[in-house]
């Protein structure tokens, strides 16, 4: 951890201060830090780095944008409370007004491009829903097999544009989402800033090395990301990897179909799941089933597997017969 000098030194200057404040509202590119604050973005990087250096700020690459957010060491809120404290003190910082101002319009240019997006590409993602059950009978399908206790860490692996953040973070103390595009990134973000969910995170990252520690998550959902997998066993293994003992898997994708346009169209890799496919991969690491989910009424049928991390001891040889089945 930086020493107090090195906090200290990184605070010295009005800039930084307002790089401080502006990170507060919302993780920022550093284009768009240097849009706020009327700068180059050379001279922005280099606050940015004395920030990052002090460990007050942290730096992610997404393709060729960089993003800045909070810094999480165990320094930065008790530096907070202290500059909040001040700020209170002294009657505010006259930048604050402005600095929102031209804040708000990075939010609306991040939500115009997004509605530029979509509109780009509705007809493609209209050509499969259109395939299967309505999102939100999928949806509320997911939340009654996960339940409505509290959540400690989620992890969405294959974010997309952040709809399982949008629903589960709220339950959840902390979330992260991850996804190998740094466009469908900048999507999530602004649905994240809209729904004010500042417990939820995104990170550039691959979903067969997720950026999460040995047992660190308690939930992770794949939501129609393995059917792009060309592993997914090794996908699901990862998934594994990163829950604790009592953690679960929650897998929403298709069952097996001949749909074979969809391979060829919009490039799936698998054409569905079975339970027997689904639950070799469960047991060779160390995942229980729980329970399956059927959701009839289109060409295609999705299906939920929900599975449970347990101890090696703990493991028990379970047959696709022996699992809970709905028609959700």
């Amino acid at each position: 951890m930086p020493n107090a000098a090195d906090i200290f030194q990184a605070l010295a200057d009005s800039t930084r201060l307002r790089i401080i404040a502006l990170l507060r509202a919302m993780e920022l590119s550093v284009g768009e830090l240097a849009q706020v604050l009327g700068q180059s973005q050379p001279r922005v990087s280099r606050h940015v780095k004395i920030l990052c250096d002090s460990g007050l700020a942290e730096r992610r690459k997404e393709g060729s944008w960089v993003f800045v957010a909070m810094g999480r060491n165990d320094a930065v809120p008790a530096i907070l409370n202290a500059l909040d404290a001040l700020s209170e003190a002294s009657g505010g910082d006259h930048w604050a007004v402005a600095d929102s101002a031209r804040l708000a319009a990075v939010r609306a240019d991040r939500a115009a491009a997004a509605a530029e997006w979509f509109e780009a590409n509705a007809g493609q993602w209209d050509a499969i829903r259109s395939l299967h059950v309505a999102d939100s009978e999928v949806e509320a399908a997911m939340a009654r097999v996960l339940g409505g206790q509290p959540i400690g860490q989620l992890i969405d692996i294959g974010t997309g544009t952040g709809r399982m953040l949008e629903l589960f973070a709220p339950q959840s103390e902390r979330a992260l989402g991850i996804d190998r595009s740094s466009e469908m990134l900048r999507l999530a973000r602004v649905k994240l800033a809209e729904r004010g969910l500042g417990n939820a995170e995104l990170r550039q990252a691959d979903l067969y090395a997720l950026p999460l520690g040995d047992g660190a998550a308690d939930v992770a959902i794949l939501h129609h990301v393995l059917h792009f997998a060309q592993q997914p066993g090794a996908a699901i293994a990862e998934a594994a990897r990163a829950l604790g003992n009592g953690g679960r898997l929650l897998i929403a994708d298709f069952a097996p179909h001949e749909r074979e346009e969809l391979r060829t169209r919009d490039n799936h890799a698998r054409l569905g799941f079975s339970d027997e496919q689904m639950l070799g991969w469960f047991d060779t690491v160390g995942l229980a089933p729980v329970q399956t989910a059927m959701l009839e009424g289109g060409e295609l049928t999705v299906k939920l597997w929900l599975a449970r991390k347990v101890a090696e001891g703990d493991r028990a040889d379970r047959h696709p017969r022996d699992l809970e089945v709905k028609a959700a």
